[in-house]
């Protein structure tokens, strides 16, 4: 019995030993023989939490079928980085480096041979292809990560309404379009890299992020092909007559979803390093006001109607000019008209008539109706630095500022304002709120869609209807002699041209003009509301010039893409 307890414990002794004598061999070629190797494994698959992995939620366009196309996303790829204490050899590694890469060798070698510096970036957003490459070199001090990045599929499609990244101070966010009004629902909680012991030991495959219950994606009003058509008429527009630039709006007149929205020229959102100045970022179509001219001249006609001092049958002379507190206001041309009826002064675009009704309303009730169209408000749509109107001439109850203001001089709106003013006299009389975003999808798995809002009745349907009927009638007879008349189609439209105002005021220029044109479809039951302007074209006098045909075409387009029946 002794001889066998002895035994056993010589057995154990021994067994003890030979697990205590590998454990040190092993230590041995862990930390002298292999020591190199697992350096450089730890190193390229190693970051302190400092390090994180760029997330963010996705924005999403919606096809007329109700299918989803991405238009942002997250694009996977590769970081390359040096480290600069453990680097034995930099000249090697950028030899190496380039022969995968084009890297600059003199920005390489500053960055490989920092003092006191672990971690310095060489190349950004590598393909896996590359990313590869550079991991199978296997040099010590060359570190490969795993990396996301902002990517939009679509380049320039929409690019004002989606917006772009980028800093301000330390802060990586929304700086434009929906990515900054919505950098709450799309921030995400960056995640560290994987720790390389981490994966050994826990087999830690991701990095788990947490969770904030206000975290989501976005779902746009914006149809895809609708928004590239749209586009491309307003390159088209802004290249033929060389302007400044042209915008334009597609909306929904009884919902205020917008189906597109766009001004040219554009920008690529991946390549925002390649614009010359920032200003290109900002939406003019929310941010800027503009003098509209003629196109607010429904608007006039619709209050004279609708408070009944006039009718669309009423008459009164035009002399081409009338004075109004010692000033001369006249039509475009001056001519004298003679005996002229409401109807005309929508179709011939008369600046007298538009004054003439002002008058019979009084100031009061003409600014009481045209800030009822909400001129003096924002819309409240769902883009960022929404832009102030400037309609101070609407209450000062002077004479001359509220005439000019029947025609659209002396009061500077957003688009997006006319737009929704003008879409009152096409849904029946009532305000409706602009909105780019269909729903937002959030991560804990509520979907809340945006309501349609429908504000104050502004006016009587039977005066919105009587309006149309005005603008049908302009389509059908007097633009361009009645050739852009449909006979299966009721189309109503307005042209306007307003003079540029002088840069910090003082006037008007002679010879810089806004041109607008607004029209909606089927005029009795609206589909859509498109709203253009281009501002400076060369070598045409007028809107009805530049802007009939690229409304025209695109009414034919939508029309033909969702297969709209005929109303007449």
């Amino acid at each position: 019995m002794k001889f066998n307890y002895q035994s056993r414990i010589r057995l154990i002794s021994f067994g003890i030993f030979i697990f205590a004598l590998v454990i040190i061999v092993r230590l041995y070629f862990l930390q002298i023989v292999d020591n190199d190797f697992y350096i450089s494994k730890a190193d390229k698959q190693y970051t302190s939490t400092a390090q994180k992995i760029f997330s963010r939620g996705s924005i999403f366009f919606q096809n007329k079928d109700g299918s989803l196309v991405s238009a942002a996303t997250l694009k996977s790829g590769y970081i390359v980085a040096v480290n600069p204490e453990i680097l034995k050899d930099p000249e090697f590694a950028y030899q190496k480096l380039n022969e995968i890469i084009p890297i600059d060798r003199d920005l390489f070698i500053t960055k490989a041979t920092k003092l006191n510096d672990p971690y310095e970036e060489i190349v950004i957003r590598a393909d896996e292809e590359i990313g590869q490459k550079i991991s199978n070199l296997k040099i010590t001090g060359l570190q490969v990560f795993g990396d996301h990045w902002r990517f939009y599929p679509g380049g320039n499609i929409a690019s004002h309404i989606i917006g772009i990244l980028g800093y301000k101070g330390d802060e990586y966010a929304g700086r434009y379009g929906l990515e900054r009004q919505f950098e709450t629902e799309l921030k995400r909680e960056e995640g560290a890299f994987i720790n390389f012991f981490a994966e050994i030991f826990s087999n830690i495959k991701k990095v788990a992020n947490v969770s904030k219950d206000g975290e989501g994606d976005l779902i746009t009003t914006i149809e895809p092909t609708v928004q590239m058509y749209l586009q491309s008429v307003l390159k088209n527009v802004t290249e033929k007559y060389s302007s400044d630039s042209t915008g334009g709006i597609i909306m929904d007149p009884s919902t205020g979803e917008i189906y597109a929205m766009e001004t040219y020229p554009t920008f690529d959102p991946n390549r925002p390093d390649l614009e010359k100045s920032s200003a290109i970022f900002s939406n003019p179509l929310v941010e800027n006001v503009y003098e509209m001219g003629s196109v607010i001249k429904p608007l006039t006609i619709s209050a004279g109607i609708d408070a009944g001092v006039v009718t669309a049958k009423t008459t009164y002379y035009d002399k081409g000019f009338t004075i109004i507190s010692g000033k001369k206001v006249s039509n475009f041309d001056s001519k004298e008209r003679g005996i002229v009826s409401l109807q005309d002064v929508l179709s011939q675009s008369l600046n007298v008539g538009a004054a003439y009704v002002q008058s019979l309303l009084g100031n009061k009730l003409f600014s009481e109706y045209m800030l009822g169209f909400s001129l003096a408000d924002r819309t409240g749509i769902d883009l960022p630095n929404e832009g102030r109107n400037l309609v101070t001439n609407l209450k000062s109850n002077i004479d001359i500022n509220l005439a000019t203001a029947a025609f659209g001089q002396g009061i500077a709106l957003t688009p997006i304002t006319t737009i929704r003013a003008l879409s009152v006299i096409a849904n029946g009389g009532v305000l409706v709120e602009p909105h780019t975003i269909k729903s937002i999808k959030y991560k804990i798995g509520v979907t809340k869609t945006t309501p349609i809002t429908i504000g104050a009745r502004v006016i009587k349907r039977e005066t919105s209807e009587e309006v149309t009927r005005m603008l049908i009638y302009s389509v059908d007879n007097v633009l361009s002699g009645g050739s852009y008349r449909m006979p299966n189609y009721s189309i109503a439209v307005k042209t306007g041209t307003a003079q540029m105002v002088k840069p910090g005021g003082g006037g008007y220029e002679e010879d810089k003009f806004l041109h607008s044109f607004v029209g909606y479809f089927p005029a009795y039951n609206p589909k859509f509301i498109i709203f253009l302007y281009t501002i400076n074209p060369k070598g045409a006098r007028f809107g009805s010039e530049t802007l009939t045909v690229p409304f025209m075409d695109t009414v034919k387009f939508l029309i033909n893409y969702y297969e709209i029946p005929p109303d007449r």
